[in-house]
C-alpha cells in the first residue's frame, strides 16, 4: 500500500496544544501542518485558503460546537477529510461524529508518538477500503442478528447492555462482534460503526 502525503489543518482552541501537535506532526514523514485555526470561522476561512486534505478537529470551539463546524466542513469542503480530536470519550458522541462525516475520532490522551500513525490510518482504511469492497457486499454478509448487534453498537451500547436488550450472553455478543469487524473489515468498535454509516446499515 503506498504512503499518503498529506496536509492538516489543526482545530484547536488552545495554542499550546495547536503548537504541540505542529510539532508533532511536522517531524513524521509525509506529514505537514499547513495552518492552525482557533474557531470554526477560522477553520473554515483556513480550509478555503488553504486547501489541505485533511482537518484536524477539536469538539470544544469558542463560536460553533465542533460538530456544527464538522457539518459546515463537510458542506463546503467536501473533499477534506476531517478527524476528530478531543478529550472527550463518550460513545455517542463518537458515533455522531462519525454519521455525520468525520473519518475517525482520536482521543486526545494518545501517547503523542502515536498521533502520526493513527492519523495516517484512519485516513489511509478510508482511502483504499472503500476503493477495493463493493458497497452492497457487507450488508449481504452480515447476518440479521449480527445486523442487530451492530445497530445496538452504533447507539453507544456496551457488550453488556447489548447482551441484555437481545437476551444473550456477553460471550455469544463478542462472538458476533468479531464476526462483524471481520465482515466489515474493521478492527475497532469506532471503525465498526463509521463503516457501518458509510453503507448506511443502521440509521444515521
Amino acid at each position: 500500500m503506498r504512503q499518503l502525503n498529506l496536509t492538516i489543518l489543526v482545530v484547536d482552541d488552545h495554542a499550546l496544544m495547536r503548537e504541540a501537535v505542529r510539532a508533532i506532526l511536522d517531524g513524521a514523514d509525509g506529514l505537514e501542518v499547513v495552518g492552525e485555526a482557533h474557531s470554526a470561522a477560522s477553520a473554515l476561512a483556513q480550509t478555503a485558503a488553504l486547501d489541505p486534505d485533511l482537518v484536524l478537529l477539536d469538539l470544544r470551539l469558542p463560536d460553533v460546537d465542533g460538530l456544527g463546524c464538522l457539518d459546515a466542513l463537510r458542506r463546503r469542503h467536501p473533499k477534506t477529510k476531517v478527524v476528530i480530536f478531543s478529550a472527550v470519550d463518550d460513545t455517542e458522541l463518537v458515533s455522531a461524529a462519525l454519521a455525520r462525516g468525520a473519518e475517525g475520532y482520536v482521543l486526545k490522551r494518545i501517547d503523542p508518538l502515536d498521533l502520526p500513525a493513527a492519523i495516517r490510518q484512519t485516513v489511509e482504511r478510508s482511502v483504499f477500503h472503500q476503493q477495493s469492497l463493493p458497497v452492497e457486499e457487507p450488508a449481504a454478509k452480515l447476518s440479521a442478528k449480527e445486523l442487530s448487534v451492530l445497530e445496538h453498537l452504533a447507539l453507544g451500547q456496551s457488550n453488556r447492555e447489548i447482551a441484555s436488550h437481545l437476551w444473550v450472553s456477553d460471550q455469544t455478543v463478542k462472538f458476533h462482534l468479531r464476526n462483524v469487524y471481520r465482515k466489515l473489515g474493521a478492527s475497532t468498535r469506532t471503525e465498526a460503526i463509521r463503516i457501518a454509516h458509510e453503507r448506511a446499515l443502521v440509521a444515521a
